[in-house]
């Protein structure tokens, strides 16, 4: 069973940074891709970022491209998101979960539970 705890949100002005965390237990980390997902409210979960399990690949959802940033550190077996030039529509409950490939997520969804995620505001 993999835990997922992931931190770094909180309240920023449009056009601001935040960097989210998210350490991953229960699993070898460094065998399974990573993803950020994200919900609005009213809206269903969307995939945000991907990162395959070397760090070598990622993949963006469009409305990201340019702004966020998804990295690891397998020695600390956490994935970070960089989200810079924030923007009122990134605001969410942004979680991260462990997937066999960064397409499956996409695809199929990931497999881990999900966790408590961490909310993110974007003022305008």
């Amino acid at each position: 069973q993999v835990q997922l705890v992931e931190s770094g949100g909180g309240l920023v002005q449009a056009g601001g940074s935040l960097r989210l965390s998210c350490a991953v237990s229960g699993r070898t980390f460094s065998n399974n891709a990573m993803g950020w997902f994200r919900q609005a409210p009213g809206k269903e979960r969307e995939f945000v970022a991907g990162i395959s399990s070397s760090g070598g690949l990622t993949q963006y959802v469009d409305s990201v491209k340019g702004r966020f940033t998804i990295s690891r550190d397998n020695a600390k077996n956490t994935v970070y998101l960089q989200m810079n030039s924030l923007k009122p529509e990134d605001t969410a409950v942004y979680y991260c979960n462990v997937g066999s490939s960064i397409r499956a997520m996409t695809l199929v969804g990931p497999i881990g539970a999900w966790g408590q995620g961490t909310q993110v505001t974007v003022s305008s």
